[in-house]
């Protein structure tokens, strides 16, 4: 082959040499591009390039040839007279025989699955692919040959150059750590945020003064690797709107940040734009940690539409049945990705090193975690490679892994997730606390377990409790507001019947359902907002909040609000002033945790650290104690004294003769009226004295905390 052969078209003049293996992906080099991607079985590869994205057809289109442009399982070609800003897509050809888990299919214009970012996502429409033959009785993806070019985002060569004036991981000690869970769009995207940029990276940096004067140190991000908000084609029965895919728990490209969060626009103004968030986030303080779903991806189902890794190389990318013509389904959303193959271990791996090393991310809550732990056949490894490789990774030792320790099929490893270089979501945390203070019987004993670091899950496997993310509420579930507003789930807007989502709430609407005026309903309400939220302040291990439970942020009982892009799930930022009561309290709590480092040891109390009493003062018979218990938590310069009354009941509790002497001061009381309720600063926390040192009268479902100092 003549590599100096020039080819010119609609004005390009494109000169076409062999290029390189590696890297994988697009990059700009010796003054072309060079392209590189992965198919093993493919028998041929066509690059087709865009301009601009949403072009229907391309302006110039390269056949590779595999005598040349082959390198081993790799097809590789290098183009001059392109650059940043060029728009790609790849076709790969192959057998279509489903029957062997193959589904090469020409008439598919792919994704590259390194691609840094895309263009022209607004295409984006499955439906409109026909998704199977109706005449097969698997309904088997059928090989179609409508071109489905015109709906398909492209991918883009990227700009790579970036001022990071200076920028560092901040690696925060665990310790210190108190995550914020939140959502790029839904975060500003409501008139009432107050940006200039609603619902993308720059908005997001518009809140960071908010976030610095809340006290968070972390931000976790719901998935921003692109994802297609159009692909469901179910309507909002209450509404008549087409539903969307608003979480984002579908990736297409893993390295490519959404292009619809940028303010600007332009073929890779996304990813710059997260560069400046991540910046900008750093120089304030604050960590981000993104969500990652690397357990499944948007192509679904053996019906779901061919985008980019099914086209490329679907056995090795997949779990595949028993019939290769379907799909293991261990994440609940139609396939299973591969994890365990060398193939996607290495892809899984450049993609984090990628996020660490080029876009400056302090870490990654990995999705439905335990499918990572599974091998081809998707049986659970004791010792699984890609977990134990991730967590030994050079480049990755000193980034933060949250494990979500479980999947769709069964597997729940909360305390013995693989590897000690994982913290983990601890489920276990968010129900124990939500039915003790709803007032369940015989729960004291697991409240103390978790109020110390859930020493019962973590300690048999050698881990402490900074791998306990301790938290009530998270995006999957109901808001702080509502699990104290609604005993049942009201998902009737998603279009299933109201069959989806967990039943199992371990709620309570204090009698009455929904919103009320009935001022004590709302007292109780209140009062059990503040309870939880300090009780999960007052917990060792990690916690995390749901954004907008400060300011009692509703989804108005909508416990599985992934497809609602709508006031269901954006921040209504008046409730801020509406609620200033409990915004005042959680960030006076996040205060007095960092006033308090007692709280928040790195490992687990010591015996004679921790001293635990019922209301007479005297060591307490877990089995009878009912919903009342009191602690001493004594730290070098002072102790804490933490009384917990979650009966509906006055409960008068007498310190335990040992500790009833000295000057006990009044920290908090979630009963008092503000700003009774919690002292803000250190300045006032010994202002308020005990009138009685030998007890306190709690009042139904109330939450003290008081503090002594050391003589």
């Amino acid at each position: 082959m003549d590599q100096t052969e020039r080819y010119s078209k609609a004005k390009h003049e494109i000169r076409i040499a062999l290029g390189k293996p590696l890297p994988l992906g697009a990059l700009p080099v010796d003054g072309g591009v060079n392209f590189a991607i992965f198919s093993r079985h493919a028998e041929a590869i066509e690059l087709c390039l865009y301009s601009p994205a949403t072009s229907l057809k391309p302006y110039f289109t390269v056949k590779l040839d595999a005598r040349w442009h082959r390198s081993g399982d790799i097809w590789h070609v290098w183009l001059s007279g392109v650059g940043p800003g060029t728009c790609y897509a790849y076709r790969a050809d192959g057998p279509f025989q489903p029957e062997r888990g193959l589904r090469f299919n020409r008439h598919r214009l792919l994704v590259d699955p390194f691609a840094t970012a895309l263009a022209g996502t607004s295409l984006w429409n499955f439906s409109r692919a026909r998704p199977y033959d109706e005449s097969s009785p698997l309904k088997d993806l059928s090989f179609s040959t409508d071109d489905n070019s015109p709906w398909v985002a492209k991918s883009v060569v990227a700009e790579t150059d970036f001022d990071w004036q200076g920028d560092r991981p901040l690696s925060h000690p665990w310790s210190g750590t108190i995550i914020y869970e939140t959502h790029v769009r839904g975060l500003t995207i409501h008139p009432s945020s107050g940006v200039r940029h609603p619902g993308t990276f720059r908005g997001l940096i518009e809140k960071i003064p908010y976030f610095k004067n809340l006290g968070v140190t972390a931000l976790e991000l719901l998935p921003v690797q692109e994802f297609n908000g159009g692909e469901l084609v179910s309507i909002n029965p209450l509404t008549g709107e087409r539903l969307r895919n608003y979480w984002g728990y579908g990736t297409i490209a893993f390295f490519a940040p959404k292009e619809s969060y940028s303010s600007a626009g332009g073929p890779g103004a996304q990813l710059r734009e997260f560069k400046e968030m991540v910046r900008a986030l750093h120089r304030a303080d604050i960590e981000v940690i993104l969500d990652v779903v690397f357990n499944h991806t948007a192509e679904g189902d053996e019906l779901g539409p061919t985008l980019s890794f099914r086209g490329l190389d679907n056995p090795i990318y997949y779990l595949l049945d028993v019939d290769p013509r379907l799909y293991k389904n261990y994440s609940g959303c139609g396939n299973t990705v591969n994890c365990n193959h060398p193939i996607v271990r290495s892809f899984i791996h450049d993609c984090l090193r990628y996020w660490v090393v080029e876009m400056h991310v302090d870490g990654f809550r990995f999705d439905l975690a335990s499918v990572l732990g599974r091998d081809a056949n998707g049986e659970m490894l004791s010792n699984p490679p890609l977990l134990e490789s991730i967590a030994e990774d050079p480049i990755l030792r000193d980034v933060k892994l949250i494990a979500e320790a479980w999947d769709a099929a069964g597997a729940y490893q909360v305390g013995s997730f693989p590897g000690n270089r994982w913290s983990e979501w601890n489920g276990h945390y968010r129900d124990d606390i939500r039915r003790f203070w709803r007032g369940e019987p015989g729960l004291a004993s697991t409240l103390a377990s978790r109020l110390c670091g859930s020493a019962d899950i973590y300690a048999r496997s050698g881990k402490e409790p900074i791998h306990s993310i301790n938290f009530v509420t998270c995006h999957d579930g109901f808001t702080l507001n509502d699990l104290v507003t609604y005993e049942e789930k009201h998902n009737e807007g998603n279009s299933e019947g109201n069959r989806d989502g967990t039943n199992l709430n371990y709620s309570c609407n204090y009698g009455v359902e929904g919103e009320t005026d009935d001022s004590a309903v709302e007292t109780v309400r209140l009062r059990q907002i503040k309870n939880m939220t300090a009780t999960l302040l007052l917990s060792r291990g990690v916690p995390m909040l749901l954004g907008g439970d400060e300011f009692r942020r509703t989804q108005r009982g909508n416990n599985n609000a992934y497809c609602q892009d709508n006031e269901i799930s954006w921040y209504d930022w008046r409730l801020r002033e509406r609620h200033r009561e409990v915004h005042r309290f959680a960030r006076a709590m996040i205060a007095l945790r960092a006033r308090h480092p007692v709280l928040s040891g790195q490992i687990f109390y010591k015996q004679e650290e921790v001293v635990w009493f019922n209301t007479e003062g005297s060591y307490p018979d877990w089995n009878a104690i009912g919903s009342r218990v009191g602690s001493i938590i004594s730290g070098a310069a002072e102790s804490l004294c933490l009384l917990f009354n979650a009966s509906p009941g006055v409960a008068e509790f007498r310190l335990p003769p040992a500790v009833s002497v000295g000057a006990w001061h009044i920290l908090v009381d979630t009963a008092a009226p503000p700003p009774y309720d919690i002292c803000e600063t250190a300045a006032v926390e010994t202002r308020a004295l005990l009138p009685d040192p030998a007890k306190y009268v709690a009042q139904p479902r109330s939450l003290i905390v008081l503090l002594r100092r050391a003589v």
